[in-house]
């Protein structure tokens, strides 16, 4: 891609215009004010690209005929391939969870591979077709609620949590899915949103708008919403249970932190950490500090700006790892349908933790984080 010996770009997180010389290979461009990576260079970045996302589309296919997982306890067995797992939950009337899941790993994974294989290919070809703007702008917005990783930990710990009870056996389709989820992680390590802009738009880096004293109004009352929203909400994710497990006739309720403490108790020590952190103090500890973001952006608070930015950057980076919880509860509905022997089914508390995760993280995309660096009441 040709381009001039220096360019000029405007950070997004701080509104700061940076001047950037020619970047050589495994070299990246980093703000001096916020170290956000305004951009980055790799040899054959496109070449890499395409060839991940195939490979992670292939594997992705790989991972939808072939039996997922088997669970045998009592004399009896079922077997559940990912298509299966996704029409038990819709045939038990868990259709939101279904929803949820084959959207969160199927669905918008295998949407931003194709964006990133078109994208790729394109500029390997250098064709510009009119919908790529549009594209790239969906593959952006697509990224954080691609899931696939966070459902195979999902997995993982539900294997964990019911070898126990019963033999636990692996399929095909769960290796094609590690390696779905090992070559969609490559193919965001190789995507650079803002090269693919620069390339769109014949060189020119793209210029975020100046941030006015209504955008930055309408940020903080925005994120004080889906704030209070996600108190009220994580209420009943916390006291209702997550899960069902009926064995034998008897029915026993399970909450998220009932679960961390059978965890515990039987000696999956790990495990229960994973849980606890992922599921209690992940976003206890998002909604404080994007409440002490916001605060502190409203007061018009000029100081520790750069422990803001990398708290705030620390919140959208593990926000998403939160679904680890919701994720189990989808496996092992899927999975331990056994009638009266043994069965679990979601509690109410499943979609009220998820609502928990899906608005702080939608808090956390609303929130500017250039306010931290402007005083919102000196804008025009």
């Amino acid at each position: 891609m040709a381009e001039s010996n220096t360019l000029s770009i405007v950070c997004e997180q701080c509104h700061t215009q940076v001047h950037i010389p020619l970047l050589a290979h495994r070299q990246r461009a980093v703000c001096p004010v916020c170290n956000h990576t305004l951009l980055s260079y790799r040899n054959g970045a496109s070449e890499k690209l395409l060839a991940y996302t195939t490979s992670a589309l292939i594997f992705l296919l790989l991972s939808l005929p072939f039996n997922f997982l088997t669970f045998k306890a009592s004399g009896q067995k079922h077997s559940i391939d990912l298509p299966t797992g996704i029409t038990v939950l819709v045939e038990n009337d868990y259709l939101s969870l279904a929803i949820i899941t084959s959207l969160a790993t199927l669905l918008l994974p295998g949407m931003v591979l194709v964006g990133m294989l078109l994208l790729s290919l394109a500029q390997i070809q250098n064709r510009r077709p009119f919908y790529l703007p549009r594209l790239l702008q969906l593959v952006k917005a697509l990224l954080p609620w691609s899931m696939a990783e966070i459902f195979l930990v999902g997995t993982l710990v539900s294997l964990i949590k019911i070898t126990e009870l019963a033999d636990v056996s692996i399929g095909l389709s769960f290796y094609a899915f590690i390696g779905f989820s090992a070559f969609t992680a490559l193919c965001i390590s190789q995507f650079d949103a803002t090269r693919y802009a620069m390339w769109l738009s014949q060189g020119v880096p793209p210029q975020p708008k100046p941030l006015c004293e209504a955008q930055a109004k309408a940020s903080i009352q925005r994120t004080w919403a889906l704030l209070l929203t996600a108190c009220i909400l994580y209420i009943p994710a916390n006291l209702l249970p997550i899960m069902y497990t009926e064995f034998f006739g008897e029915e026993t309720p399970n909450t998220i932190i009932g679960g961390v403490i059978s965890l515990w108790e039987s000696g999956s020590y790990p495990v229960a950490i994973i849980i606890l952190v992922a599921s209690v103090i992940v976003p206890v500890a998002k909604i404080i500090i994007l409440a002490w973001l916001n605060f502190s952006v409203q007061r018009e608070k000029t100081t520790s700006k750069q422990l803001r930015i990398r708290y705030y950057r620390t919140t959208e980076a593990i926000g998403r790892w939160s679904m680890i919880d919701v994720f189990v509860v989808a496996v092992l509905v899927s999975l331990i349908q056994m009638g009266n022997t043994m069965s679990i089914y979601p509690g109410q508390a499943a979609l009220a933790f998820c609502a928990v995760v899906f608005v702080t993280m939608i808090a956390a995309m609303t929130f500017d984080s250039r306010l931290i660096w402007q005083q919102w009441k000196q804008l025009s």
